[in-house]
């Protein structure tokens, strides 16, 4: 492939409403819709569940199956309480981030529309700064401006909408992609590249692919497990985000070594079929991708741990794009991460020959 950029102008351009576009867990059909118009050109036909994962399939006749995964949805937050006078108090739904709550705008999905508010905060001046309480999932709030519970509920927020920040995608510094939400929605944008570049490039696969966008990853890896059971597939490349740990405040003996801008991460763990992984790392040592390599103790922590035990066992592995600052609203990853990602995969599929088993008994 040429050394050139493989991300068009259109692609940016998906990225960008794509990331915009709000999908918290349980949630992601908007998105979805989005994801699968983008792909309609690249795939034979699309397949989509109960609780709203989405897969494109190409050579749907194919008995060899091989799935390249991302999952769609993004960690947000529920009404939990409404107080008597107008607050509102919350649950999480995935991973939200307490701490980065206080003076973020707030979007709450309600019936009629969008309800705007704020995480309020007490002033700097009214704190006591010898006894300073942080933020804490029992005391953050959202202020939408009513003056008492009975306008909150006229207003269409009832316990239970959900709610999302409103943080929108851009570019830093001309090569670092910014948003809520990278996490993982630029699994579900670089596997879409997958299936444009297999299309553009004329490619024909010898086994059936399915391009697959899971749901509800960030509260327990529940739609892979849905989809791995339905697509039944024999080989599984998951694709999710991982920790950029050289930035202050992580401890690189505990979490590891990362950095944007060094390449895909490729995991060495017990869910990650160690044959598939080496074809893997010995594709991008061919194709000279940089790459780099995660322990990753007993289980992954994404989606490849429902691929890889699903049925009688799945030969998974995980490449990981490196990220900053997970789980808040400037998410940042490196382009040419992006790319390099893109690309591994690309070139691994094309390296796939049908009824491959990856035994380690030959």
């Amino acid at each position: 492939m040429a050394s050139k950029s493989i991300l068009t102008k259109k692609s940016i351009d998906f990225l960008e409403k794509y990331l915009n576009n709000a999908a918290p867990t349980g949630y992601e059909w908007d998105g979805q819709k989005i994801w699968m118009d983008y792909l309609k050109p690249y795939v034979d036909e699309f397949i989509t569940d109960t609780y709203g994962t989405a897969v494109a399939v190409i050579n749907p006749k194919a008995k060899y199956k091989v799935v390249i995964e991302g999952h769609a949805d993004e960690i947000s937050w529920y009404v939990n309480h409404i107080a008597d006078n107008g607050l509102i108090y919350v649950i999480r739904n995935g991973g939200s981030d307490h701490q980065i709550a206080p003076s973020k705008i707030v979007n709450i999905h309600t019936k009629k529309g969008i309800v705007k508010g704020v995480f309020g905060w007490p002033a700097i001046h009214t704190r006591n700064r010898s006894k300073e309480e942080p933020p804490k999932p029992n005391n953050i709030f959202i202020d939408i401006g009513a003056k008492d519970k009975e306008e909150v509920l006229k207003m269409g927020v009832h316990i239970g909408c959900v709610i999302t920040y409103p943080d929108t995608f851009h570019i830093l510094n001309g090569d670092k992609f910014v948003c809520r939400a990278i996490d993982n929605r630029a699994g579900g944008f670089m596997i879409a590249e997958v299936a444009r570049l297999l299309h553009e490039n004329k490619k024909k696969l010898p086994f059936g692919l399915y391009i697959t966008n899971s749901v509800q990853e960030e509260i327990g890896l529940r739609g892979a497990q849905m989809i791995a059971e339905r697509i039944r597939p024999n080989v599984a490349i998951v694709t999710d985000v991982t920790h950029d740990t050289t930035t202050p405040m992580i401890d690189q003996k505990v979490q590891g070594t990362a950095q944007i801008g060094k390449g895909p991460v490729v995991a060495y763990a017990p869910a990650v079929q160690q044959k598939l992984r080496d074809r893997i790392t010995e594709t991008a040592e061919s194709k000279k991708i940089p790459f780099q390599r995660a322990a990753l103790s007993r289980a992954t922590g994404t989606d490849t741990d429902a691929f890889a035990y699903s049925g009688s066992g799945v030969a998974s592995a995980l490449i990981s794009l490196p990220l900053r600052y997970m789980h808040t609203t400037v998410e940042m990853v490196h382009r040419e991460d992006v790319e390099n990602v893109i690309k591994l995969i690309y070139e691994t599929l094309l390296t796939i020959k049908d009824g491959e088993t990856f035994s380690y008994f030959k």
